[in-house]
């Protein structure tokens, strides 16, 4: 038995009982970019059919990351990459192996996931607020796990 429900149990699971897991498959274009990947998102909790509980998204790759920020002024996401390249800047000098540490260095800064209320079926953001997906090694291939967590 875990939680509070029994394995006879058949009323609606508890959270943890069946998640429902979606993948937001997506190409990057640039070296580093930041994808906004809200309407992606909200597309996959509509599909879920779920109304209420959390989102928790991940980030499965160990060079791209997952934040909320603002999502209408373009320029902010640019001030954003340039303030990462002065910090963590690309070239020479890292121990790591391959040619890309700066960019396992800004995906840790930043981080692999997120968890996101959604009530009635949205995303629970504020009005300028966005999910973004940060690429710091593309162009690539990239995902995003959507785990949904229901309310019981």
């Amino acid at each position: 038995m875990r939680g509070v429900h029994s394995r006879a149990d058949t009323t609606r699971p508890a959270m943890c009982y069946y998640p429902v897991m979606e993948e937001i498959k997506f190409n990057t274009s640039l070296r580093e970019e930041m994808v906004d990947i809200t309407a992606r998102v909200q597309e996959a909790v509509r599909k879920s059919g779920d109304k209420d509980g959390l989102v928790h998204l991940i980030s499965p790759h160990t060079t791209g990351a997952l934040t909320i920020n603002e999502k209408v002024d373009p320029h902010l996401k640019d001030d954003i990459l340039t303030w990462f390249r002065e910090m963590v800047p690309e070239g020479t000098g890292y121990g790591h192996t391959g040619d890309n540490a700066w960019a396992h260095i800004k995906a840790s800064i930043v981080g692999a996931d997120l968890t996101v209320a959604v009530t009635d079926g949205n995303l629970v953001l504020g009005k300028w607020q966005g999910i973004m997906f940060c690429e710091f090694d593309g162009p690539r291939s990239r995902k995003v796990i959507c785990r949904f967590v229901r309310s019981l």
